[in-house]
């Protein structure tokens, strides 16, 4: 679908160096160098991610679009430490995750980075309070879990299992799991991918939200160009490559967000 006419951006196109946002008065959350990913040897072998290199604000909301192939759940993986690059430099911050251990990859993950994926992965034996409280024993300074449901709206529905809450609720609990930590960073990999559009789109409200009050680094990973037009930046993947980067000129409402 293409973006309505309200949403004008401006197209940057790229070459060999990839045009970065006017400075910000902070250092990077993320900085990635000549990023590349290799799967598998010889003749078998995949090359998902080509010499990526791009910086991610703190406080940004970005969003990652690409077909599937193009090297996006690759790069989303690799920036939240849970693959590792075949060459190139990646920074979160003043640590270098490319050169890290698997133990410091592990307090990465669990100090710093909030994930959000497509299918919930709820413990069904748990109620949606135990569910996000859980993971907030994973951490020395967590939100309280009343505070975390709030910040997603279910506190009404805490001690309910989630056979019991729709699906668009229980994408609000996984994101209330992954905000409870107070992470620096929310990785979200195609979070309304299972949704109608109208539950969609409170889950993405939910995200903006969040980025809104907390000041949370969001990165959204999709294949639907319409959720450009919430983002801070946009950036299109394609065959492994950043081919492009748009600002949209304002947020749309959520109202205007059709798919």
């Amino acid at each position: 679908m293409v973006l309505p006419a309200s949403h004008p951006v401006a197209f940057i196109p790229v070459t060999e160096t990839v045009a970065e946002p006017a400075a910000t008065a902070q250092a990077p959350v993320f900085r990635l160098r000549g990023l590349s990913k290799t799967y598998g040897d010889g003749p078998a072998a995949v090359q998902a991610l080509r010499e990526v290199s791009l910086d991610v604000a703190r406080g940004e909301f970005v969003v990652m679009l690409g077909p599937s192939g193009s090297g996006k759940s690759t790069l989303l993986n690799l920036m939240g430490g849970l693959d590792r690059p075949t060459q190139g430099e990646l920074h979160f911050g003043t640590q270098r995750l490319d050169a890290a251990d698997e133990g410091e990859l592990t307090r990465y993950r669990r100090l710093h980075v909030g994930f959000v994926f497509q299918f919930y992965n709820l413990i069904p034996s748990l109620t949606v309070w135990e569910n996000v409280a859980l993971v907030a024993e994973l951490v020395p300074h967590p939100m309280p879990v009343s505070q975390a449901l709030e910040q997603v709206g279910l506190a009404d529905r805490a001690q309910h299992f989630p056979s019991q809450i729709s699906g668009g609720e229980q994408q609000r609990v996984a994101i209330a799991r992954a905000v409870v930590k107070q992470p620096e960073v929310l990785l979200c990999d195609e979070p309304t991918g299972a949704l109608d559009c109208e539950t969609g789109k409170r889950v993405l409200q939910t995200l903006l939200d969040i980025h809104d009050r907390l000041g949370t680094t969001v990165v959204v990973i999709t294949h639907n160009a319409v959720i450009a037009a919430l983002a801070d930046r946009v950036i299109r993947l394609a065959d492994g490559r950043i081919v492009g980067m748009e600002h949209p000129a304002r947020r749309a409402r959520m109202e205007e967000i059709l798919w």
